[in-house]
């Protein structure tokens, strides 16, 4: 049974403020829940319907809802048996990430944008992504979700990406309109790859620290592309392949 005072709790992730103060984040449905179950993620509270069984819930705290009382606290259109409140990882950016391919986000406020990200970093073997601060909070429910549980392995570091990116010693990629087309860059083994704000591409401070630009070249008339679709493509390209 789920109290109208739990309801509200839950409900209350979708707020950024929510998360950071509880330093929580809620996860849903079958297949991204088991995935943390069997993962270093602590999983503190799982509330789901009767018809939902793990066995690895161990001494997780399981709250037994209705369907209804699962949709009412669920942020999919559809609610899939289960959600699941999980601890946020705690992570320092003091690494040095040579031999390494890093990408960076500048300012990517789009949460399903970000979710595929992330979801395309895991693809190709990328565990590291380091993102401006006002780049989308990678534990909203959308993101989450968007990931497909990739969130599980890629980690997100954010920071001043400007002031970061002055301090690297690897070669910095830019994805720019003027840059090298991306078909005649050659492969990398380290490095990182700059992705721009949606709308506003990557920002003026932090242009001068890119020492290696880079374009996918425009055949049709389309006026942008998608930010995460952009960052595939790129990779598919500069991504050695004996790194994959």
């Amino acid at each position: 049974m789920l109290s109208k005072n739990e309801a509200k709790y839950i409900q209350s992730f979708s707020h950024k403020k929510q998360r950071a103060h509880s330093g929580l984040f809620i996860a849903e449905g079958i297949k991204l829940v088991n995935e943390l179950l069997h993962s270093d993620f602590k999983v503190k509270k799982v509330f789901a319907t009767d018809d939902w069984e793990n066995d690895r819930i161990g001494n997780v705290e399981l709250i037994r809802v209705t369907e209804d009382e699962l949709q009412k606290i669920s942020s999919l259109q559809t609610a899939n048996k289960v959600l699941a409140l999980v601890e946020q990882p705690v992570l320092e950016l003091t690494q040095i990430f040579s031999k390494k391919i890093v990408l960076a986000l500048d300012g990517i406020q789009d949460p399903g944008n970000l979710g595929t990200i992330i979801r395309i970093a895991d693809w190709f073997g990328i565990n590291t992504i380091v993102a401006g601060i006002d780049t989308v909070d990678c534990f909203n429910p959308k993101v989450v979700q968007s990931t497909m549980g990739s969130i599980i392995r890629v980690k997100v570091y954010y920071t001043e990406l400007n002031e970061w990116l002055k301090t690297v010693k690897i070669p910095v990629y830019g994805a720019l309109l003027s840059g090298e087309s991306v078909y005649n860059t050659p492969k990398i083994d380290e490095g990182i790859l700059v992705i721009g704000n949606e709308s506003k591409g990557i920002h003026e401070n932090i242009l001068p620290c890119i020492t290696h630009p880079v374009s996918i070249p425009r055949v049709g008339q389309a006026e942008s592309l998608n930010a995460a679709v952009a960052t595939g493509i790129l990779l598919s390209h500069l991504i050695h392949p004996k790194v994959i």
